[in-house]
């Protein structure tokens, strides 16, 4: 993947934290610079008719967030070989995070939703 991105958002929806199996850890590049240098064993789930989840077929990793209409193409920061030179950004949708971990005071902007 090519494209430069410099911020990361954490969400903390449950339909993140039933993807990644934890909160969902999010960046994003401009689409029109977005392009992807390897495809093989990618593959997409339809979240609904405009937004779809792209993972790799073969390890299982969640990859992208795709959303139609949207300038952004989202993925996720963590599957980027170090040094990624990103930020954290914000917590999203925090109050419907999950009951079994505490929100540490990271300074961090905090969106109780996504708007």
């Amino acid at each position: 993947m090519t494209g430069e991105a410099t911020k990361v958002t954490y969400c903390h929806c449950s339909k993140c934290r039933r993807w990644h199996g934890h909160i969902g850890a999010y960046s994003a590049v401009d689409r029109a610079g977005f392009r992807l240098i390897e495809q093989r064993g990618l593959k997409w789930h339809a979240v609904n008719p405009t937004v779809k989840r792209g993972f790799c077929g073969e390890c299982g990793s969640s990859l992208f967030w795709d959303e139609d209409r949207d300038a952004k193409m989202g993925f996720c920061p963590g599957t980027l070989d170090e040094p990624t030179g990103l930020e954290s950004k914000a917590h999203i949708y925090v109050a419907s995070k999950g009951d079994y971990y505490p929100l540490a005071d990271d300074g961090l902007l905090r969106l109780p939703e996504f708007k």
